[in-house]
């Protein structure tokens, strides 16, 4: 699998290795999005990867979704994410922040003023949100006013600027897995009928404005973007695949940004659709096998053999083997990812999975 191997310009960044560890949410930050020594250890072990993408980030306060998760809006956030990007390039390392804004994916008790969470339109997820008191019922979001999203599009532009400031060499947004971007590329979750809905060139809107916008805050070479067409997360229904992202990534492509991150859900025939319409870096999240096994490395290498993909990311791997480049050109073991400490919890199924020995 040597094709792993080979070194790859993304950006302004020289990658050594096409190995990136994608974002997993791992539910260990302080109540006020104040990430941990812990997450600093945790980064730092896996600074082998040609690229982190970290964790999902809320740009704002509305724009959480789960408990338990890290920021980048306020002050105290920075200078905490700061010892995570020192600790990773101290051992020669690269990491972009993952900008996530949940939209309709939230609850109220997430939010000082116990409003709602907003999206594109008054429809609910469907999904509940896990709380230590019980799951909780994501509500019926209040519907994003003009303003709202001019307000949505600021936050990440100035979540970006703080993450350059936290030391980050760049920032991918999510636009996919249900969150607000997707929402408002999903025909079944936004159903508005001014510039921002209805017409596929009108639900792509939000996601190149906020895309412009962090380019422009930061240099589109330090920017990514994540999407996973037909990905039903979150609730997220499209029903027009391959028009909605030829579209999306005709638009996409004159900002020259870094990278496009495609999560995959099975259609290869999409991911060929996308890598054919965009000119710059692709990284691709391989579909798994089953839910139960994740993608491998050989499946990576197949991809890039094919030409579909010029990175590939893969995530449980990454969490459970911190030195997965390692393993992988030793051919494993492999050490085996335990579910029961994916989401919150302390070192444990965190920071003490071991290395290969010698």
């Amino acid at each position: 699998m040597d094709e792993l191997f080979e070194p790859l310009t993304v950006g302004k960044l020289e990658l050594p290795n096409r190995l990136v560890m994608a974002p997993m949410t791992r539910s260990r930050a302080f109540d006020d999005g104040k990430v941990t020594e812990l997450t600093a250890e945790y980064y730092r072990q896996r600074a082998g990867a040609g690229l982190i993408v970290s964790e999902a980030v809320q740009p704002s306060v509305r724009g959480q979704g789960y408990i338990w998760t890290p920021g980048l809006h306020a002050d105290e956030q920075v200078a905490a994410w700061r010892k995570v990007t020192d600790a990773v390039h101290a051992e020669g390392g690269r990491i972009f922040a993952q900008l996530m804004h949940s939209g309709r994916v939230g609850h109220p008790v997430l939010y000082p003023d116990g409003g709602l969470p907003v999206g594109p339109s008054p429809i609910a997820s469907g999904d509940s949100m896990f709380h230590p008191d019980g799951m909780l019922e994501h509500p019926v979001p209040r519907e994003m006013t003009r303003d709202d999203i001019a307000e949505a599009v600021a936050d990440f532009a100035a979540a970006a600027r703080n993450a350059i400031d936290a030391g980050f060499d760049g920032v991918e947004i999510h636009g996919a897995n249900g969150y607000l971007i997707h929402q408002f590329l999903g025909d079944g979750s936004n159903v508005r009928t001014d510039g921002y809905g209805g017409s596929v060139e009108n639900r792509i809107r939000f996601g190149t404005e906020v895309a412009r916008a962090v380019a422009d805050a930061i240099g589109p070479e330090r920017v990514g973007l994540r999407v996973s067409p037909g990905n039903g997360a979150g609730g997220v229904t499209e029903s027009d695949v391959p028009e909605l992202y030829g579209a999306l990534v005709a638009a996409l492509a004159p900002l020259g940004l870094a990278y496009l991150h495609v999560l995959e859900v099975g259609n290869r025939d999409v991911t060929r659709l996308i890598r054919d319409g965009w000119p710059g870096a692709l990284v691709l999240n391989p579909h798994p096998v089953t839910d139960e096994v994740p993608a491998s490395p050989e499946d990576g290498a197949a991809a890039l053999r094919e030409g579909v993909a010029d990175a590939i990311a893969l995530g449980q791997l990454w969490l459970a083997n911190p030195d997965l480049p390692a393993r992988i050109r030793a051919g494993g073991p492999y050490n085996e990812a335990d579910a029961a400490s994916f989401f919150g919890g302390d070192h444990r199924g965190y920071t003490d999975y071991p290395v290969l020995a010698g």
